[in-house]
């Protein structure tokens, strides 16, 4: 078979004969070029408006500082102060041992501290002279060997530790004690009930 004369596409492919001068080309309706170009009509001009900016409008759950502010003071003054019932359902035993045992150290320590002032104000009013004086006549008039001072100053803070360290060794097991008890009662009836609230 020889090849199709000039102008005619070949079998199943596109037509590749350019039209003639002069001529339009034919297209399918509703088909136009890619390079085409529709010039506006004759006698009117086209006017394109500038596209203007305008600023998005704020979004609907947006509020500023001061709207929460005067939204947050108002929903609290209308429903007051918040309110929490809590429980109290257990105690550590060995927090509450060196809770305690830190706090009688530290009763200790003011404990002689407070019996230094009450020996000094006590000792500057003279009442220890007058009870060694008494203390010598009774042991002279028993014929004992009077003139030894009873109350010293050495009897005294030394009395003193003596029971700030008892007082140590009873309050550290007390509270320890007691934290074991509280728990074993919490389980069995409930811990302490405790309400939180805000300030006003």
């Amino acid at each position: 078979m020889g090849a199709p004369p000039a102008g005619q596409p070949a079998a199943g492919g596109p037509s590749l004969a350019k039209p003639a001068t002069g001529q339009v080309p034919v297209q399918a309706p509703g088909q136009f070029p890619a390079d085409a170009t529709v010039p506006p009509p004759s006698g009117s001009t086209q006017v394109v408006p500038p596209a203007s900016v305008a600023p998005p409008p704020p979004a609907a759950g947006a509020r500023t500082g001061q709207q929460q502010a005067a939204a947050k003071g108002k929903g609290r003054g209308a429903r007051g102060p918040r309110r929490a019932r809590l429980q109290l359902r257990h105690i550590d035993t060995w927090s509450a041992l060196k809770i305690s045992l830190v706090l009688s150290i530290a009763l200790f320590f003011v404990w002689m501290v407070a019996v230094g002032i009450l020996y000094g104000v006590l000792s500057g009013l003279g009442v220890f002279d007058t009870l060694n004086d008494l203390f010598g006549q009774l042991g002279t008039a028993s014929d004992g060997e009077g003139g030894s001072n009873v109350i010293t100053p050495g009897i005294v803070f030394g009395g003193a530790a003596v029971i700030g360290a008892i007082n140590i060794v009873l309050m550290t097991a007390l509270c320890t004690v007691a934290a074991f008890v509280y728990n074993l009662c919490a389980d069995l009836v409930g811990g302490l009930e405790v309400t939180l609230a805000e300030r006003d």
